[in-house]
């Protein structure tokens, strides 16, 4: 791997923009929207988190591959990004968990990476121009001609990317193979013992191993079920739980979810909505999602409420529209991102329901905010025994 030389490689935005690289992947060319991850860690986290399907990612920080790519932290179980910008990318690794270079992940995976990019000065011209699509190439180097297949490529907006990363097939998740995707943490994990007994139902729009994580950390009984899940094959396996996973694309475009979310809805049991499950239960509310000038892609957006604030972990690149929840005394949407104010998240106010844009489960980011799958797991168990009372 180390001998691999270096292949020159261009990078050209939508708005005629033209960066020049080097690139160590086999000849290539790929078309997405470009967006920025302003992270200083966690890049295998990012690489495998089904969010950014469709996406090449922009990494500010200027050091990339030093620790190399582990067994451990991998959020799903293939990468689903078309590529990568870079500064520096590392031909060594340091790091006891190390299995295999950067590089050699890249190669087998078929990301195409582009480095010596001043990734900076890109992430504040996308700041200042917003997320477009872009085209990186090591195959084709005539400027004009990948301009011009550029303006064919559709936008992130109006594109349904969760049907290409749900699971096909629904599946239950126990401790034997958790232990299996972490077996260096086993000593910390599944010490709880509040989820005991309940069923919990994930609906994979894309969902990230680390929320599965922090569920079973509770000793909860996992079924996770494909996006288009029928609403009689949820009511056949009566969970005392549904949690709304995240997922890429724009959500106003995954249509079936809002007529299944209603209904669930309507069982009155505990839903909880993470980032793309934010907005889908938010739409099925009968609100509106729009697409952000440039996202949120990082480890440290600040979030508040009630005087609170704290550190969270984003991907996203459309919000729920603040609107209509002005006026509708059934939500609670005194939760914003405090950088610009747009709806970090809302709850219900007779029902044990709840949501946030953010992903509490972190992986990679601060984990300020996994108390609120404890709160979802104490929703459930509380419902539970309220119900179970009330029949008897």
């Amino acid at each position: 791997m180390i001998n691999i030389k270096p292949v020159k490689a261009l990078l050209i935005l939508e708005d005629g923009s033209i960066y020049k690289g080097w690139s160590f992947s086999q000849p290539d060319t790929v078309y997405g929207e470009v967006v920025f991850n302003t992270g200083m860690t966690g890049y295998q986290e990012i690489l495998t988190d089904p969010s950014y399907s469709g996406q090449i990612i922009n990494f500010t920080y200027p050091e990339f591959g030093n620790t190399g790519i582990n067994n451990d932290d991998n959020e799903s179980l293939h990468p689903s990004a078309k590529g990568v910008i870079l500064k520096n990318i590392s031909k060594t690794t340091s790091s006891w968990r190390n299995k295999e270079s950067i590089i050699d992940y890249l190669l087998k995976n078929k990301i195409l990476m582009i480095f010596g990019v001043d990734t900076r000065k890109l992430t504040k011209h996308l700041r200042d121009k917003g997320a477009m699509n872009c085209v990186i190439s090591n195959l084709n180097l005539d400027i004009d001609n990948l301009k011009n297949h550029l303006k064919k490529i559709p936008k992130m907006q109006g594109l349904n990317l969760v049907d290409s990363v749900t699971t096909k097939y629904s599946y239950s998740v126990n401790l034997k193979k958790q232990i299996q995707w972490n077996e260096w943490r086993k000593g910390e994990i599944f010490l709880k013992e509040n989820g005991k007994n309940l069923l919990i139902v994930l609906i994979d729009f894309g969902t990230k191993n680390s929320i599965l994580e922090c569920l079973l950390y509770y000793s909860c009984k996992v079924i996770v079920v494909p996006s288009n899940i029928s609403f009689e094959v949820i009511k056949r396996i009566s969970p005392d739980g549904i949690l709304l996973s995240n997922g890429p694309g724009d959500p106003a475009t995954v249509n079936y979810s809002k007529d299944l979310i209603q209904k669930i809805i309507e069982l009155d049991i505990p839903i909880f909505g993470i980032c793309m499950g934010h907005q889908l239960l938010s739409l099925a509310l009968g609100c509106q999602t729009y697409k952000l000038k440039f996202g949120h892609r990082g480890l440290n957006h600040p979030c508040g409420y009630n005087q609170h604030s704290f550190i969270t972990s984003q991907n996203h690149g459309f919000a729920v529209s603040i609107g209509q929840l002005d006026n509708n005394d059934s939500m609670i949407s005194e939760h914003f991102n405090l950088n610009d104010l747009t709806l970090a998240g809302l709850s219900i106010r007779k029902q044990p329901i709840f949501s946030v844009q953010y992903h509490p489960e972190a992986g990679p980011g601060p984990h300020d905010n996994t108390y609120l799958f404890k709160s979802f797991i104490d929703l459930v168990r509380n419902n539970k025994i309220y119900n179970k009372k009330n029949i008897n």
